[in-house]
């Protein structure tokens, strides 16, 4: 059934979400410290007995020099530089296995999948730690260091994940000027980050995305993971000011307002794990040089599925016409 607004309403709805006065100097604290670090991007070949696609395990460093991992695969025999696609993944999910997500070297770009770090124990391989201590949190991450925007999980991601894009950005096989990042609901926000975060991108692709309306959207679904912040919050009763106010840092919402590149949204009426309006929240101050969003009407958490890389397959097939053959 559907879980939210009427799609006429969705379109009109604004978040109520405020935005710290040092958003940006915060941000641009957080990377510069970051940046202070090597990349050290390494490179190793995969033998995985695929002949269409080369397969290499990459290392690079992301927030305070940390070593994250990730994938890149390219079409087979690759020479000349391409564009790519530097995607972010789901809740609970890593980078997965070295022959899984083959479509976007099989439509001729670079890829480069981003394990998240701390996950993927859920679903989907993971080889990232994440070192930094926490307070106490409930299980999941979406409250791990949450006393402040300094020690909170998605600092660490939102960083690694804007290294990603320079770790990509760094290799011969990359054609630096035309780079798009992709993900799904936790993916998805991390997309939105790095959209706000990152002023060059060639496209943005926030698929069902998680992460967005904090004040709607732990009060909205009783569904996870925004459910562990309310359960965090039934026990720590008086921390609901401070709380929200650590999360407007890592909001979608606030990333949106400074995102230049053009994007492609979806979102479905059936969500009950990101609603709708959630979603419509960052749509619809999204400050990108373009904007459209796919809405599925009979559709939950899966959003388009199939359709949506389909979509995203002819977007990037007109942005990006001139592939090697």
């Amino acid at each position: 059934m559907f879980t939210d607004l009427p799609e006429r309403e969705l379109r009109a709805y604004t978040s109520n979400q405020n935005e710290p006065d040092d958003f940006d100097a915060f941000w641009e604290e957080t990377l510069s410290d970051a940046r202070a670090f090597p990349l050290d991007v390494v490179v190793t070949p995969v033998d995985t007995g695929l002949t269409t696609v080369d397969v290499f395990d990459v290392t690079f460093n992301g927030f305070h020099g940390q070593p994250i991992k990730a994938w890149l695969r390219l079409p087979a025999g690759a020479s000349s530089p391409l564009p790519a696609i530097v995607q972010y993944q789901g809740y609970g999910g890593g980078r997965g296995h070295a022959l899984e997500n083959l479509l976007w070297a099989s439509a001729g770009y670079a890829h480069l999948f981003m394990d998240t770090r701390g996950q993927g124990s859920t679903w989907g391989l993971g080889a990232t730690a994440d070192p930094d201590g926490s307070g106490p949190a409930h299980p999941g991450v979406m409250t791990r260091g949450i006393d402040s925007p300094h020690t909170y999980y998605y600092r660490r991601v939102f960083t690694d994940a804007v290294r990603a894009v320079e770790a990509a950005r760094s290799l011969d096989i990359v054609d630096s000027s035309r780079v798009a990042i992709a993900g799904g609901s936790q993916g998805g926000g991390i997309t939105l980050a790095v959209a706000g975060l990152v002023p060059d991108l060639a496209a943005a692709f926030p698929r069902v995305p998680f992460l967005c309306d904090f004040p709607r959207a732990t009060v909205i679904t009783d569904s996870a993971p925004y459910k562990e912040i309310g359960s965090y919050l039934a026990v720590h009763r008086d921390s609901v000011a401070s709380v929200h106010s650590v999360l407007s840092y890592f909001d979608g919402v606030n990333f949106a307002k400074r995102a230049t590149a053009p994007a492609w949204f979806s979102t479905a009426l059936m969500d009950a794990t990101c609603p709708p309006s959630t979603v419509f929240g960052a749509f619809n101050v999204y400050a990108g040089a373009s904007k459209e969003i796919d809405v599925w009407t009979y559709n939950g958490h899966e959003g388009g599925g199939v359709e949506d890389e389909a979509r995203m397959v002819g977007v990037l097939r007109d942005l990006f016409p001139a592939l090697v053959e």
